[in-house]
């Protein structure tokens, strides 16, 4: 078989694709195949920004006897059976044995061409679906959690460059989040944000304090010159926000 893409926004209520098979994943839906060694994204949550397609890695193995055409796994939230994808692409089947199939997947989201909505932000369930060709199909729910969050981004700015030590340097910055429905990206105001230094010739960054953004998701905080080297704002995410860290900057200390 050749690889499929198929193309359609799911989440938030729109039809689904494969609509001969059960749109609420519980167990086997149809029975006839089996499904296992699921993996999305390699467990890492689904990060996305507002502009760029985004593709998500997917494997899994299916068993059955019956004639097939379009095996895919998916994610899917709540008891309407949403689903949350925007293109799929899987590939031929990769034998195991007979009746047994491995398959790469990819599922891409693209915020760019494809209406989201923030509150797809957070968690989603795996399911995984496959059509007969003599009619019917089967569905099932894998029992993983896949996370899809809202990228996020950080500035930053220390001064004076360059810098007597001993005397104090202002870092600033701001953290912000994109904003899937106006495609921009906007304040994320009260994050909990690590400012991180790394000296000349060190090869890793040391937290040296943790700032609240304010209401603007402006940061802004002062520390003591005592060596040259590089600042910047570090941010861990959350369950709906993906983590980031800002570009680097370099104050000589004299």
């Amino acid at each position: 078989m050749g690889k499929k893409l198929w193309r359609a926004v799911v989440a938030g209520g729109a039809a689904a694709v494969f609509t001969g098979v059960a749109a609420v994943p519980a167990g086997a839906a149809e029975g006839g195949a089996s499904f296992t060694r699921v993996q999305v994204n390699g467990g890492k949550p689904i990060v996305i920004g507002v502009s760029n397609e985004v593709a998500v890695p997917t494997s899994f193995r299916m068993a059955t006897t019956h004639n097939w055409k379009w095996p895919a796994v998916f994610l899917y939230r709540g008891s309407a059976g949403d689903r949350l994808w925007h293109a799929v692409e899987t590939s031929d089947c990769i034998e195991v044995s007979s009746g047994v199939c491995d398959f790469n997947e990819t599922m891409y989201f693209d915020p760019s061409e494809w209406e989201m909505h923030n509150s797809e932000a957070g968690a989603w369930k795996v399911a995984a679906e496959v059509y007969f060709r003599d009619g019917g199909g089967d569905t099932d729910d894998e029992g993983l959690t896949a996370y899809v969050k809202r990228n996020s981004r950080l500035s930053v700015n220390a001064s004076p460059e360059p810098v007597t030590e001993g005397r104090t340097i202002t870092v600033t910055g701001k953290v912000t989040r994109a904003n899937w429905e106006t495609k921009k990206y906007v304040s994320y105001e009260g994050r909990l944000v690590s400012l991180q230094f790394k000296p000349t010739g060190a090869t890793s960054y040391t937290t040296v304090k943790k700032v609240y953004a304010n209401g603007s998701g402006g940061l802004k905080t002062t520390v003591e010159a005592s060596k040259t080297g590089t600042w910047r704002w570090a941010y861990n995410g959350n369950t709906t926000t993906g983590p980031s860290t800002s570009a680097g900057d370099n104050v000589v200390v004299e």
